[in-house]
């Protein structure tokens, strides 16, 4: 497990939620191999949308751009080993008319 060594480079989630995200991921590091972004990302949404329900969305990879609204409290950009996650619940939008 690698937590503790994760640097979180920005967040609004609640600490207890943050801890979550890097434990997730260190376990998701665990089972795949590093190079399998895309299992790792579903490993990480999956534990969320169980935890906190449906809607999450998670990004894993070494380089990558992203612009995105999410919902108030539920945003982490995190560096792990050599990758980089983002989580986030995206935000509810109204229908535009």
């Amino acid at each position: 497990m690698l937590e503790g060594k994760a640097l979180v480079e920005d967040t609004d989630m609640p600490i207890k939620m943050q801890m979550h995200a890097m434990t997730s991921a260190s376990q998701a590091l665990d089972v795949y191999d590093v190079l399998d972004c895309k299992s790792i990302a579903a490993y990480i949404k999956k534990e969320f949308d169980m935890r906190y329900g449906t809607g999450w969305q998670c990004v894993v990879g070494s380089n990558f751009g992203c612009f995105f609204t999410h919902s108030q409290g539920t945003f982490i950009y995190f560096a792990l080993e050599t990758l980089n996650f983002l989580i986030f619940k995206g935000a509810s939008s109204s229908p535009a008319y």
